[in-house]
């Protein structure tokens, strides 16, 4: 008898096993929440919604365990643009697109592309060289861990032109007159003589329309979303450079509660969610220029001369902006020098070396 006791007891032991073993293996029912300021009209928005969350949810369901039931709230509907951070990290939201340019006081080592114009228009380049930064430079990868997420994959813009109410031959057309550019974009028209007004791709038709600008500075992708092509009919081609505009970023806590299974599924789309934005923003860039060429705008080309003009015009603002990263304890001046190096490896030839001065 005794030993039957031993036999059932030693049974229920590993009954009580298996259970716990599976069910730390059990199918896991997730709820997200995935947030943008801006409409779905953006490709970073597009994509998301079109894209990267039905992807995830289709290997989810090839692996037979987990699910996740998204809620979509995009175009500022739960997070504003230059909010959709804060969401993240108070857990209003669980995954977004954070605009790294409107959290320039919060992720100032991101934002070293608006501080370094007239880079390349290369959008997978820039890209996978800041990617490069946040790995290599402790720092800038840690920074989205202080308002607790982390960056799951980055978006650059395509490159900058200027989209304007009157013709651009040189800089000097520019003395006078008041240009929508927002954040750190402000400084690339410093010492043109142009007067730079703070406004958002919501704003910019409204505000040249309505007199309170003369143009703006913005991408070719963005013109076409918010119009402004229309009524600043202008486009004079600058290349200021693809800018990185950010990325998707997920609460730490989500991750944290995440198997391992469903982690890799998230990085491995995540991975694929760039080379597919890269492609996609510059295949729009190029077409949706030629729409509005067929519907009245008029494009020219900056002489190569007028373009080293302008970069040697502006003070150096990528300098000033490192040092003063520098005495808050970041490493702007790393930064700065690595994403130069990056672009001169990959063979880029820029009019004017901020790091070099």
């Amino acid at each position: 008898m005794g030993g039957t006791k031993f036999w059932r007891g030693a049974v229920a032991l590993l009954v009580l096993a298996v259970v716990a073993v599976s069910g730390s293996a059990r199918a896991e029912n997730f709820k997200m929440t995935a947030a943008a300021g801006h409409p779905p009209i953006f490709l970073w928005v597009k994509l998301l919604h079109e894209f990267y969350i039905p992807e995830i949810n289709k290997r989810l369901a090839a692996g037979g365990k987990h699910t996740i039931a998204w809620t979509e709230a995009y175009g500022g509907t739960v997070a504003k643009i230059g909010g959709v951070l804060e969401a993240i990290e108070e857990g209003i939201v669980d995954i977004g697109f954070v605009g790294s340019i409107f959290e320039a006081p919060k992720l100032p080592l991101q934002n070293v592309t608006y501080v370094s114009p007239f880079g390349t228009a290369d959008i997978g380049l820039v890209t996978k060289t800041i990617a490069g930064l946040q790995k290599s430079v402790p720092a800038m990868g840690a920074s989205w861990g202080k308002y607790n997420q982390m960056m799951l994959t980055g978006a650059a813009l395509d490159t900058y032109h200027i989209f304007t109410t009157f013709p651009i031959k040189s800089i000097d057309d520019l003395k006078g007159r008041k240009i929508l550019a927002p954040g750190p974009s402000a400084n690339w028209i410093k010492g043109t003589g142009a007067v730079a007004v703070a406004g958002n791709l919501k704003t910019y038709y409204n505000d040249i329309k309505t007199g309170v600008a003369d143009g703006t500075l913005t991408f070719t992708t963005g013109a076409w979303g918010c119009k402004c092509f229309e009524v600043a009919p202008h486009i004079t081609k600058v290349n200021f450079g693809s800018q990185f505009a950010g990325g998707l970023s997920i609460n730490k806590d989500v991750w944290a509660s995440f198997p391992a299974d469903v982690k890799e599924i998230f990085l491995t789309v995540s991975a694929e969610y760039d080379v597919r934005f890269a492609k996609g923003q510059q295949a729009a860039a190029d077409k949706l220029l030629g729409i509005m060429v067929k519907k009245g705008a008029k494009v020219a080309e900056l002489p190569a001369a007028e373009r080293k003009r302008w970069a040697q015009a502006i003070p150096n603002i990528a300098k000033a902006w490192a040092a003063g990263l520098e005495k808050k304890g970041l490493p702007g001046k790393a930064v700065l020098k690595g994403y130069m190096q990056g672009l001169a490896k990959a063979g880029v030839k820029v009019p004017r070396d901020w790091s070099a001065e």
